[in-house]
């Protein structure tokens, strides 16, 4: 299949008008939790510290409900992408986007390894180009539960570890009025084309470690609506791997580990650990 040029040229000129209303509301945010306080690079690495406690959150479906679909918004961008950077049709991208998923954990890493995709132009098309701002608010409950587990003294960091790149994931917790409670990310770093590490890879928990200052794995909390990922938690020894399942399981996403805690809200935490607030 050959995707026409008018096609092409529309689907350009819809993207680069949704990203540029992304980037003005972007711009315009000023609530509480809307700016980002902590250093998104290190240029230094911290030194591992073996008392320090680290509790690792995902971002997507996971600090926002997966019911509010911005999964399958993702998905349709994915899939738009596809279709028109590739000429395939409806069905050939489809399959060829979920097989990627499935086996890399990421479709960019498919999209790379095979058909010598830009990542960082990738993520401009299909993340930036979300109107998440249509989708996602200001999460007082969210940012109350997180300020708590602050004020504990339990945890010593909060810290952000998405397979997305940072573009996106710190965009949402912009959106959600809670970027001011973390003290650092991990993410999928989208400009290492040959080498992009993302979960449920053991060097992308490695990664989130040692940018974290995390001493040792037995002092980690993590949450994840990945199964897998969550599976690999367990396997390094994480010492609490909470599985976030807002209704079903996601099989294609791995089922619940065994050793795991279910929550299906982030915001069930305090009744599902009380000794952290």
């Amino acid at each position: 299949m050959t995707i026409s040029k008018d096609y092409q040229q529309i689907y350009y000129e819809r993207v680069r008008k949704q990203l540029r209303i992304n980037q003005e509301h972007l711009e315009s945010l000023d609530y509480p939790g809307s700016r980002v306080t902590f250093p998104v690079d290190c240029k230094e690495l911290p030194k591992p510290d073996s008392d320090l406690k680290v509790f690792f959150f995902d971002i997507d479906n996971c600090l926002y409900r997966r019911s509010t679909r911005i999964h399958d918004l993702m998905q349709v961008s994915i899939h738009d992408y596809f279709k028109t950077e590739l000429n395939l049709d409806d069905e050939a991208a489809h399959n060829l986007r979920r097989t990627y998923y499935r086996d890399y954990g990421l479709a960019i890493r498919g999209l790379v390894m095979f058909h010598d995709i830009n990542a960082i132009e990738y993520n401009k098309m299909v993340d930036d180009a979300l109107p998440l701002q249509d989708i996602l608010r200001p999460d007082l409950a969210l940012r109350k539960v997180l300020q708590d587990l602050r004020a504990s003294g339990k945890i010593d960091k909060l810290w952000l570890f998405t397979n997305a790149y940072k573009n996106h994931g710190l965009r949402c917790v912009r959106l959600l009025g809670i970027a001011d409670l973390f003290d650092g990310i991990t993410y999928c770093d989208y400009a290492q084309e040959d080498n992009l590490i993302c979960k449920p890879d053991p060097n992308a928990f490695e990664k989130a470690k040692m940018e974290s200052g995390l001493g040792q794995y037995s002092n980690a909390w993590f949450v994840d609506d990945s199964g897998n990922n969550i599976q690999q938690g367990i396997a390094l020894g994480m010492g609490k791997c909470i599985h976030l399942v807002e209704d079903v399981v996601d099989e294609i996403l791995g089922a619940n580990p065994k050793g795991s805690a279910v929550i299906s809200d982030i915001t069930d935490l305090p009744k599902a650990f009380p000794e952290l607030f």
